[in-house]
Formats: C-alpha cells, sequence, structure tokens
C-alpha cells in the first residue's frame, strides 16, 4: 500500500492533478484489474454482498420509504434501462432513478455490510448504482464485479484515512466518490473523466449528520441512495467533458478546509500500487442482525449474558463499557432522549444501544421487525429495564476499535450487570459472531441462509434458487442475465400497497 498525504493548499499553488486525491483515487479505480485479473478471494466477496443486498432489499420491499422511492423512479421509464426490486421483470427506468429505488431498499433495514475504522461506511451501497449503469450500458457481469471490487477500494481507503464523524458531516461523502469510482472502473473511463465525477460527487454530497442525530427520520435510508443517484449523474456529466469544482479535497475553500480539519488539515490514505490486488472488500463485514453495526456483539453478548443473570427484573442497574463512537453515537453518550423513548421510530431505535441491549437480554435473540415493533418497543418491563442501561467510554475500548491491525480490531464492549442483591455479572464481546475474527464467521452459505430467511413467504423458493444460481454465476451472466439478479416476487401484492400512497410529483 501506498501511504498518499493529503492536505490543504492555496489556489496559488495550481496543485497538479496528479498531486490532487480525487486523480489518486480515481486513478487506483481506473486501473483495476480486468475481471479475469481480480483477486478470487475479492470476486467471491463481491458476489457474497450482491446476494446480501438482495435479501435486505426483497425483505424492506412492503416498508414505506422503499414504497416512496419506488413509486419515486416508476414514472422514469427509460430504454434499455433498470430493472426496480419489487416489479415485473419487463419494467425498467433510467438508472439514476433505479439507484434511488433500489438503493433505499438495501438500506432500508440497515442490515447488509460494514466498515469501521477512522471512520464509518456501508460499501455494500455501492451495488445498487454500479448494477443500474451495468444494466442500462449493456455491461456483463464480469465487469460488474471489476466496478464493485474498485468501489470497495475507494470506499475503505477514504475512511481509512478521512473521518467525516468527528465533524458531523454524514458518511455517504465517501461512499458517492467510491461509487463514481466503481462506475469509472465498471466502464472503463479514461482517468481524467473519473477525476472529474468523484469531485462533482463530493461536492453534491456533503451533508451533515443530522440525519442520525435526534429523531431519526426516514432519511437515513434515502441518503446513500441519494449519494448514488448523484454519483451516476456526476459520470454522466464527465463523460460529456464537463468539469467539477478542483481539487475538492484540498482546495482552500474545499472539502478538507471547510468541512473537515481546516486549513492546516493533514490525512493520510492509503491506496494499493498500481500492480497491487484490490483486496479492501476482505475487511469489510455484512450483519447478523438489523442494526447497528456496534449493536452486533451487543446483542451476541446479551445472549449469553442473560443465562447468567437470572429474572430480569432483579436487575438494578447495566452499564456497557465501550468504545468512543459507540458511546457517543448509539450510546447514553450521544445525549439523545430519544434513544429511551418508547416512541420513538425504527430508525432511532436501531441507533440506541440501550434499547437493543434491553430487548436483547429479554428475548434472547434479535428480528428485523419483530424487535422493533411498537408494542415490543412500549412493553412496560421493558421500558423499565431500558432506562437501567447505559453506557461509558472506555479507552481501552477505543482504542481496540480503531486497532491497525484487523484481526484486532474490536467493536464491542464488557458489560457489568448489576443485581438488586448487589451481585454483579460481567462479561465482554469483541466481535459479533459473525464477524470475520467471530465464533461464526459469514461465508457463502450463511449469506444464502440470510438470503432465503429473508425471502421467505416475498419470494417463492424456486425463486429463491433462481436467484442464487444467477448470484453465484455472477462473473459469466452476459447483460441481459443481469436481470436475473432481482428476485421475482409477488408484483401485484407490492403494488397494491404502493397504490395506498400519496402522490408526489411525478
Amino acid at each position: 500500500m501506498i501511504d498518499h498525504q493529503v492536505r490543504v493548499h492555496p489556489s496559488a499553488d495550481r496543485l497538479p492533478r496528479e498531486e490532487q486525491l480525487a486523480w489518486k483515487l480515481a486513478a487506483v479505480a481506473t486501473g483495476t484489474p480486468q475481471p479475469g485479473g481480480l483477486d478470487p478471494e475479492a470476486a467471491a466477496m463481491a458476489v457474497n454482498r450482491v446476494i446480501d443486498n438482495a435479501a435486505v432489499a426483497v425483505a424492506s420491499l412492503r416498508r414505506r420509504p422503499v414504497a416512496v422511492a419506488r413509486t419515486q423512479a416508476l414514472p422514469h421509464s427509460a430504454a434499455p434501462g433498470a430493472s426496480v426490486f419489487g416489479t415485473a421483470p419487463h419494467v425498467r427506468v433510467s438508472p439514476e432513478w433505479a439507484a434511488w429505488a433500489n438503493g433505499t431498499a438495501v438500506r432500508e433495514l440497515d442490515f447488509h455490510d460494514t466498515f469501521l475504522a477512522a471512520d464509518y461506511s456501508h460499501p455494500g451501497d455501492n451495488i445498487p448504482p454500479l448494477l443500474a449503469v451495468a444494466q442500462h450500458t449493456g455491461r456483463s457481469g464480469a465487469e460488474l464485479l471489476r466496478g464493485i471490487v474498485a468501489a470497495y477500494e475507494i470506499h475503505v481507503a477514504l475512511v481509512r484515512g478521512i473521518c467525516l464523524h468527528a465533524h458531523r458531516i454524514d458518511h455517504v461523502a465517501h461512499l458517492s466518490a467510491a461509487t463514481a469510482c466503481g462506475l469509472g472502473a465498471l466502464l472503463g473511463l479514461e482517468t481524467e473523466t473519473v477525476h472529474q465525477a468523484v469531485q462533482q460527487a463530493v461536492h453534491t454530497t456533503t451533508a451533515t449528520r443530522q440525519s442520525r442525530k435526534g429523531e431519526i427520520s426516514s432519511w437515513k435510508a434515502f441518503a446513500p441512495a441519494f449519494a448514488g443517484k448523484a454519483a451516476i449523474e456526476a459520470v454522466d456529466r464527465a463523460m460529456r467533458g464537463e468539469g467539477a469544482p478542483s481539487p475538492v479535497y484540498e482546495g482552500e475553500d474545499g472539502f478538507l478546509a471547510w468541512m473537515l480539519d481546516g486549513p492546516g488539515a493533514a490525512y493520510t490514505v492509503p491506496l494499493p500500487g498500481p500492480d497491487e490486488p484490490r483486496r479492501a472488500i476482505l475487511d469489510t463485514y455484512t450483519k447478523e442482525h438489523s442494526a447497528e453495526y456496534q449493536a452486533q456483539a451487543v446483542i451476541d453478548l446479551a445472549r449469553r449474558l442473560r443465562e447468567r443473570t437470572g429474572p430480569l427484573g432483579g436487575v438494578r442497574r447495566i452499564v456497557l463499557h465501550t468504545s468512543h463512537h459507540t458511546h457517543h453515537v448509539i450510546g447514553s453518550g450521544a445525549n439523545d432522549p430519544q434513544k429511551y423513548d418508547p416512541y420513538a421510530s425504527r430508525e432511532t431505535l436501531d441507533h440506541s444501544v440501550p434499547y437493543i441491549l434491553a430487548v436483547a437480554l429479554e428475548d434472547g435473540a434479535w428480528h428485523h421487525e419483530r424487535s422493533y415493533a411498537p408494542e415490543r418497543a412500549r412493553r412496560p418491563e421493558t421500558v423499565e429495564l431500558w432506562r437501567k442501561i447505559s453506557t461509558v467510554e472506555d479507552p481501552e475500548w477505543t482504542r481496540r476499535y480503531h486497532d491497525p491491525d484487523p484481526d484486532k480490531r474490536a467493536f464491542g464492549g464488557r458489560a457489568v450487570v448489576t443485581l438488586e442483591d448487589g451481585t454483579v455479572v460481567e462479561d465482554e464481546l469483541a466481535v459479533a459472531d459473525a464477524h470475520p475474527a467471530g465464533a461464526r464467521p459469514f461465508r457463502r452459505p450463511q449469506y444464502e441462509a440470510k438470503f432465503r430467511t429473508l425471502a421467505e413467504g416475498i419470494v417463492a423458493p424456486r425463486a429463491q434458487q433462481d436467484f442464487l444460481t444467477a448470484a453465484g454465476d455472477l462473473a459469466r451472466l452476459d447483460a441481459e442475465r443481469l436481470a436475473e439478479l432481482f428476485p421475482a416476487v409477488d408484483t401485484e401484492a407490492v403494488a397494491a400497497g404502493d397504490a395506498a400512497l400519496p402522490k408526489g410529483l411525478f
């Protein structure tokens, strides 16, 4: 890996494009090996993530934000166009609107993959816009794989090197850059074209993280879809020969100077050399449970703890000792009263580790719908337990969260349960069971099982197998067969729900 130093430059420097971060990202993307030269493990993991995305997308089809995004997209028909989850096989819309609808479906349940380092991310959000453009432009499954691997490489590099959260900037700014790069690799574009697309994408998708603070709304699901849509539009404009704000990262009125650490800002972004394999996707991980990633290990820990605590009515208090990020983002350190509100939205509850720990302790399991049901959140004994739970930052867990060695990095915590009789029960878990370093790492059979579980009652068994067969054969699919990556569902049932929504402009 090559460590690239990135800092603010005054306009008088006339920073050469080859020294700009956006150019270096574009160069890595356009230098990604052709499909036949991709790292086999990275390509196989990309297939896993295509399966994972489809699983969480079909499970969310009848949820309101997904239905809204889908009904916004459907009026924008196009030829060749791209498919939309939950619609008939012949339906095609323009790629940016397909990315909008499918990206929202993938993100809605907060149930697909994650990468955590200096910042945090959901790199699987790159796949919907890449798949949409691949369909629209007649690209093969192998070319799609090249784009996915490139997008993950860029996304992981940015998340390793540049922290957005410290300045309350939403993480989709890194996503849009990665998607633009993935599209460049998919389409075989020139580095200069991708360079300009990255700059426009970053410039137009930088927003605050209020979308994940306080009363969290459905925009949390729409935000990455917006970034994917913007990246497609940026690539289209750059392909037509248009430029963008430059240098978008290093400029004296740019991203680093005014959105992040200021004029003295300096960052190190690690990128692979020209001949190095693109393997960053292997450092990312998916979720077994539908909740914020830092809650994954907490849910698994709760299943162990409940066997030792006895009746939960005998709990005096529970303190979770954890990392800075977990404490301040989904813990009591966020100082969000909504995280203890039984009438809070699902989006808020899945960012409340006190709520998640309370329910997981009571139920010994987690379900993407039942665990968030209003009647579940408002159960009196649950509310009583929930309000006895707090988090504290532990410097050791913060250090482990940022450990440079992926095999030692930890996203869990230590729970200290004090019972009414004074007995103290403690246990800790570093990573979720499904994490690559966990007790039960996810491999292809686990991804397929997750898909079958989430598709039950939505996708018929034969259609489930058809999808899994197509996904497993992704490297050999021609452009026409990319439509097989959208599992067949009861489109009439989906459309019936859509018809009840209020009308918008389209």
